[in-house]
């Protein structure tokens, strides 16, 4: 693969996309000569990486997404293994989604031990499964933690682990002039309120929370009419994040990617600092959100199996990233069976 760095990069999600590409680019200013390959989505491509296969092929979660899909899932593993195992990288980077990364670092430890392999974003062990720890640490030699309470978590299991802090605390916020731009662009008013509404990166939880999303959203407008709803989205779900979002209230305002990956990221941007309030599914963007200081509500559901599943093996009393890492619960947050429009809608108030 040339005298080189040569750099192995995994991302299953656009959040890890996002980590991979800010990783590229650290790693492009200290050695020129680096090459990648591997799989990931359109930061990392715009960073020069020709991806494998389309990134969203792993975009799933939950038992009822995951067991349609296991066999081109395993297909993938295969096929990502045998090229590392065939190109011997000098680093494979595994980035967030452990259940296809890891899987794939298992299969290529079995063939070449001496493959040094770094997990960025450590699993949730103290959420819920803690014995993936132990799983992770023959095949692991080092994970990158974004989360300063993980590292005893990792080392307790055996691999060398690192607090590297998450690049969103380097958010520059936009201008106010670049914000009233934005504002004045897409047509609102400069009194009227803007709320976010992010139902999600993946197909099957966008389709999930779209109806409960527009409920509250509906309730929200009824008593706040004078507040335009904002839905930033990603490529591969634009089109079906516009069809449901058109079924909401307050003809919402949908930013979809156009493929320049600055300008996408700068429009975002722009609306996470022009946002009033934001109502999003859990995950990693209520650390961007916060990182813009926009007050959120926080809402999920799954399918009745996952949701009994992950419920009984809990060990935390919130999901919400921004309550555990302020040690508070000031986010408020509706999961499961409280993730109704009523419930949402009063928060949100």
């Amino acid at each position: 693969m040339g005298d080189g760095l040569n750099v192995f990069l995994i991302a299953g999600e656009p959040s890890g996309d996002a980590l991979g590409a800010e990783v590229m680019k650290g790693l492009k200013t200290r050695n020129q000569d680096v090459q990648f390959s591997g799989v990931g989505g359109p930061l990392m491509q715009a960073e020069g990486l020709v991806s494998l296969f389309p990134m969203q092929e792993l975009s799933v979660m939950g038992l009822a997404e995951v067991l349609p899909r296991l066999p081109s899932l395993l297909a993938r593993v295969r096929e990502t293994s045998n090229r590392i195992i065939s190109t011997r990288p000098d680093v494979l980077l595994t980035i967030d989604s452990p259940d296809f990364c890891l899987r794939v670092a298992r299969k290529v430890r079995s063939s070449n031990p001496e493959q040094r392999v770094v997990h960025y974003v450590a699993p949730s062990v103290w959420a819920w499964r803690p014995e993936r720890a132990t799983k992770m640490a023959p095949i692991v030699d080092q994970v990158l933690c974004l989360l300063p309470f993980e590292p005893p978590f990792m080392k307790k299991a055996g691999m060398r682990a690192d607090f590297v802090g998450h690049p969103l605390s380097q958010t520059k916020k936009p201008k106010y002039d670049d914000v009233f731009n934005f504002r004045e662009h897409h047509g609102i008013d400069a009194d009227a309120n803007i709320l976010l509404a992010l139902p999600g990166s993946r197909r099957g939880e966008v389709e999930r929370l779209s109806s409960v999303f527009g409920l509250a959203l509906k309730k929200h407008l009824t008593e706040f009419p004078n507040t335009r709803v904002i839905v930033p989205t990603v490529a591969p779900i634009a089109d079906r994040v516009r069809t449901l979002a058109g079924e909401w209230p307050g003809g919402p305002i949908v930013l979809c990617p156009t493929g320049d990956t600055e300008a996408d990221q700068r429009e975002k941007a722009l609306a996470f600092a022009a946002a009033d309030l934001a109502l999003a599914a859990s995950g990693t963007v209520s650390l961007e959100l916060a990182a813009y200081a926009t007050p959120m509500v926080i809402a999920y559901d799954m399918n009745w199996l996952s949701r009994r599943i992950i419920a009984s093996k809990l060990l935390i009393d919130t999901v919400t990233l921004v309550n555990l890492v302020s040690e508070t619960r000031t986010i408020p947050e509706h999961l499961g069976s409280d993730c109704t429009p009523d419930a949402i809608a009063e928060s949100l108030s």
